[in-house]
């Protein structure tokens, strides 16, 4: 047995202890006067809790997890099953356990103070002494835990603080998310003193209408609260006043103790200055704590935004307007730290965000660093909050289990003390994918009575009815459901809260089709109000190849682009040797782990435009505000005007004066030229002056519309010119090394795989197709070569028509697909060029890479990029690079030598160093060789991508169906 009560507590297998020592959560500022004590700290990592500490300490820097920082307890992943089969709540005995030990010199100057430590974040139990005497217990691996420590430690002496950190417990069970498994202390830790008397909470609530209540809550470490003391407030220079009714009340109130003092501060701010995530206005709020001789003992600085958030109906309204919600799911994430991110990394992360048309963020599945909400209230943002609370593998038994009650409560509870000053937060959550029982009702009871002031949101209450009343949601938030669905529920007639999509649109992989489609369908149906993308980051750890571990904080540089440096590689599920996991289900971000966008960020730009081209007149352009709340004067523009025969145009553009909502015809800025053939017209929008997250001249959107249709030209057949062709029926071609064939087959995407798709494809054969040439006829100018593709759903004809034209060869093609294959990746050519061919130019939409149902937000024009460019570094090797509606591309030497291609009409058009065989035999890229020439892929038809690995798969009008597909193409060498 143990001596130490915080060991012989055992809270590590005790669900209902969820503290023993620990502070209440509060909103009090305290990041002024603060010791820090980040940095290393010595190290221990036992084998079990109650395992010895030995005599051999190493070194951990705080904050950060252990598990990336050269210890032998790796990350792990997984997404739903558990890490360890013992059922809730038991963990295992092979616990890995930190212990981290540091002296601490407390400032002479707070002798007579009070004295707390705070640790910002530890996973997942954590013990706190204090020169060897226990001090208390926290579990709750995303949210900040106080010790008072005064009487415990000396001013101007020096203390010895321990934080023992167990990694298993009870509540892991309760902390079952999608994300990588961790060990450590992974936010800051600090000291702090206060005045004995002091503010032990602060509540702020500030209308649209311009009211400001302050609600104080004050305490005296030494006891009874001395006679005198008040409270006085400042907005900016503008004094509060106290409420007298209210100090009145609790004068009377017998509730309200000597211990615990309740003050009321109050004022209006006339012609208020609204926050909205469009308009993030802020007011500087000081709260002051005075003695009775007027001198200050305690502060408390807030910013504050006046707004107001409220369901009326079906429809959630942010200061009474209908709002969209753009938003994402964001996980804390780091490809160095793992856990651990600085107030610069979340800034970046809101930057990008922002620059990208994201309104919204669901701090998925906890609470997230400090950081992010001063950061949201700053940029504006509107934040779904969401409590550290998902039973996934258990959930229906942990969902009525009166032992793990106080836990959900208790998390739910301390994450609104936390959070609730921060205008930007508009919605709580109860936690995530939880199923739903008596303990979520309890959280949400809590909420509604502390905080009525914003809606609460738990998918797992709302999927057992979305239109339910009595369940624990004020919005219908489903994940995953269909489009077709909740469209169908919101012309239903049935329909009593807000849909908000909780998560939809996996991105995983080359991903996020069709969400072009869900945003129109959300923008034309009451009733729907957006959703949020699953999720910001791939969760990609940056490992070294030689040895299988993490690099940890020494890698700043060795990735750029999306792309590790040589002898390095983004490690997913597995690649640490855990034999239970997840694979590369952790790499399901909008954004590279380097924070490099995915081509989906350009979509959701496109998507998100604020100012749009609703349509083209002969008298003009009409232009649309489609914003909620902002006029169009922070924004500036240009015309672009893209000819098919390699003109380009500009001229400025001077926009509109609209308020939001509101459309107005403006005078087409070019001449139309009478030749030139297809004509598009882009308005390029930036920011007119420098904003919070982007600097002047950034691009903010690229509406486009097509001022002119193309004019097709059948090229001119020369009869008296050969076409070779081989006795195998191959063109034969001096910049080409493999003659152009058929292709049905992509190297599977995520979707492909996980949506069951790829598998079909492969048990027909679509990877091996053996081609059997038929027929083969000559005549002058023209070879026409019949064969046939055999696969397991049966014959595949192919016709291939050479003819000399002008100085070129054409290729006209049919497949004849068999009704069995009702669903294939692909109807195309393929070939593979000579070496040397570096630059890909094309007419058609980009310059970043597009697929039939994900290229709205790739505009038509002029586009030039290297061939090695054109490829997208996905996690794990797939289909990548294709860019749609091109009508025509070159792909030349620095010599301008090369071959040119003309299409019949936009197409598909994939060009890589790589063939589908060689992305589906690895799964890194670091085992990808390129090779030296081109491999070329051109489509009759293309599959969409879907978002089917978790979630719909693409809608029928993307798929390639059966029958007979026809396409046309003219080769020439430049």
């Amino acid at each position: 047995m143990t001596d130490d009560p915080l060991i012989a507590l055992r809270p590590w297998e005790a669900p209902e202890v969820t503290s023993w020592g620990r502070l209440p959560m509060n909103a009090v500022d305290r990041r002024s006067g603060v010791l820090p004590l980040d940095g290393d700290w010595r190290f221990q990592l036992l084998p079990a809790p109650d395992a010895p500490v030995g005599g051999s300490w190493s070194s951990a820097y705080v904050p950060g997890a252990w598990t990336v920082q050269g210890t032998d307890d790796l990350p792990q992943y997984t997404n739903v099953r558990m890490p360890f089969p013992e059922y809730p709540p038991h963990s295992p005995a092979a616990n890995p356990t930190g212990v981290y030990e540091r002296e601490v010199d407390v400032p002479a100057e707070w002798a007579g103070r009070r004295i707390v430590l705070q640790v910002g974040a530890a996973e997942s139990v954590l013990l706190v002494h204090v020169d060897g005497r226990p001090v208390g217990v926290s579990k709750d691996s995303h949210l900040a835990a106080e010790f008072d420590l005064t009487g415990r430690v000396r001013a101007g002496t020096r203390s010895v603080v321990r934080l023992t950190v167990v990694k298993w417990s009870d509540a892991s069970h309760i902390e079952d998310q999608d994300q990588w498994w961790h060990g450590g202390i992974t936010r800051s830790v600090l000291l702090y003193a206060t005045d004995p008397l002091h503010l032990a909470d602060v509540t702020v609530r500030a209308s649209r209408s311009g009211e400001l209540r302050v609600d104080c809550r004050v305490r005296d470490a030494a006891g009874a609260l001395p006679e005198g003391w008040y409270v006085s407030g400042e907005l900016e220079g503008h004094l509060l006043t106290q409420d007298a009714e209210f100090d009145r009340f609790n004068a009377e109130d017998e509730r309200v103790s000597d211990f615990l003092g309740e003050a009321r501060l109050r004022t209006v701010v006339e012609d208020v200055r609204t926050w909205t995530a469009e308009t993030p206005e802020l007011y500087s709020l000081t709260v002051r704590l005075h003695r009775a001789d007027g001198t200050v003992a305690d502060t408390s600085r807030h910013r504050t935004g006046f707004r107001d958030v409220e369901i009326t109906g079906r429809d959630l309204l942010v200061n009474g307007e209908r709002i969209f919600v753009r938003g994402v799911n964001r996980h804390d994430f780091h490809p160095l730290t793992g856990r651990t991110v600085s107030y610069d990394d979340v800034r970046a992360d809101l930057i990008t965000l922002k620059r990208f048309g994201f309104n919204a963020i669901r701090t998925s599945h906890y609470p997230s660093d400090p950081a992010l909400y001063d950061l949201a209230d700053e940029l504006g943002f509107y934040v779904v909050d969401e409590a550290d609370i998902e039973s996934h593998d258990h959930a229906h038994e942990i969902a009525d289990d009166p032992r793990y009650l106080n836990a959900f409560v208790d998390r739910v509870s301390r994450m609104v003390l936390r959070d609730k000053n921060h205008p930007s937060v508009v919605i709580w959550s109860l936690g995530n994918e939880s199923d739903y029982g008596a303990n979520h009702d309890a959280a949400a009871g809590w909420v509604r009575r502390h905080d009525p002031t914003r809606p609460i949101q738990y998918e797992g209450a709302a999927k057992l009815d979305w239109a339910d009343p009595s369940v624990a949601s004020d919005i219908a938030c489903p994940m995953y459901a269909s489009l077709e669905e909740c469209v169908e529920h919101a012309l239903s007639g049935r329909q009593t809260k807000p849909l908000i999509w909780c998560e939809y649109s996996h991105a995983m992989g080359n991903s996020n089709g069709t969400l072009a489609d869900h945003w129109a369908a959300i923008e034309s149906t009451p009733g729907l109000q957006g959703g949020f993308i699953w999720e910001f980051w791939d969760h990609g750890i940056l490992q070294r190849v030689n040895d299988g571990r993490p690099v940890g904080r020494g890698g700043v540089g060795l990735y750029d682009n999306g792309v590790a440096a040589p002898g390095h590689r983004w490690a997913y599920g597995g690649d640490f040797g855990e034999l239970l996991h997840d694979g590369a289900f952790i790499a399901d971000g909008v954004v590279f782990p380097d924070r490099t966008p995915k081509p989906v960020m350009y979509e959701h730009r496109e998507i998100a435009a604020p100012v749009r081209i609703e349509c083209f007149r002969h008298e003009g352009i009409v232009l649309g505000n489609h914003q909620h709340f902002r006029g169009l004067a922070w924004l500036a523009g240009a015309w672009e005007l893209s000819l098919a025969d390699g003109r380009t145009l500009t001229a400025p553009a001077e926009l509109p004066d609209l308020r939001p909502g509101e459309t107005a015809a403006v005078p087409l800025p070019f001449e139309l030229p009478e030749e030139g053939g297809e004509a598009w017209l882009t308005l390029r929008v930036t920011t007119a002056g420098d904003e919070p997250w982007a600097p002047r001249g950034t691009v903010v959107c690229l509406p486009q519309v097509r001022l002119r249709e193309a004019v097709p030209q059948a090229p001119v057949r020369v009869k008296n010119r050969s076409v070779e062709v081989d006795d195998d029926g191959l063109l034969v071609h001096p910049l080409l090394t493999c003659a152009p064939t058929l292709s049905l087959w992509r190297a599977p995407t995520d979707n492909d795989e996980l949506g069951g798709t790829a598998p079909r494809w492969r048990d027909w054969g679509l990877d091996a197709l053996v081609r059997k040439v038929t027929d083969v006829r000559r005549s002058p100018g023209r070879v026409t070569v019949h064969a046939e593709y055999a696969c397991e759903a049966g014959v595949v004809r192919h016709l291939q028509v050479f003819t000399a034209v002008e100085g070129a060869v054409h290729v006209a093609e049919s497949a004849e697909l068999p009704d069995e294959l009702d669903d294939v990746a692909r109807v195309g050519s393929v070939f593979e060029t000579v070496a040397g061919l570096d630059l890909m130019e094309w007419y058609g939409q980009g310059p970043w890479e597009s697929y039939p149902d994900r290229a709205f937000g790739a505009p038509v024009g002029h586009h030039s990029v290297p061939v090695d460019g054109l490829f997208t570094p996905y996690l794990r090797p797939q289909e990548s690079g294709g860019r749609y509606g091109v009508r025509h591309f070159t792909l030349s030497a620095p010599d301008a030598t090369g071959l040119a291609v003309v299409l019949d009409e936009p197409r598909q058009v994939g060009v890589s160093r790589y063939r589908a065989a060689d992305l589906t035999g690895v799964t890194h890229h670091d085992e990808l060789v390129p090779r030296a020439g081109c491999v070329v892929h051109i489509d009759a038809a293309h599959r969409g991508l879907g978002t089917a690995s978790c979630g719909p798969d693409t809608t029928a009008s993307y798929l390639v169906a059966p029958g007979v597909h026809r396409w046309s193409w003219t080769l020439r060498a430049l």
